[in-house]
């Protein structure tokens, strides 16, 4: 544990944001989730893409994901639903 009240702060700010992120980090993967289930069901609609993407983007701007896998997931999720359009 931290002695002085520097490190106590420093160790209280680091579990607030813990625990922010790890909603954040939630709220992707659900989002997530849900995309690529109606990719593979054939029911993806632009918004759904878009709302997911949104998340990602925001998720690497406050720093829960790198840039580069949020770069990685937006486009694997879509060559997932273009695969899945042309498909039809």
């Amino acid at each position: 544990m931290p002695h002085t009240e520097h490190r106590k702060k420093t160790l209280r700010k680091a579990r607030e944001a813990n625990e922010i992120n790890r909603g954040r980090r939630s709220s992707v993967r659900n989002a997530l989730r849900k995309a690529r289930v109606a990719v593979a069901e054939g029911k993806a609609d632009a918004q759904t893409l878009q709302e997911t993407v949104k998340r990602l983007d925001k998720a690497a701007e406050y720093g829960v994901f790198h840039p580069n896998k949020t770069a990685r997931l937006k486009s694997r999720l879509a060559k997932s639903a273009n695969k899945a359009k042309a498909g039809k």
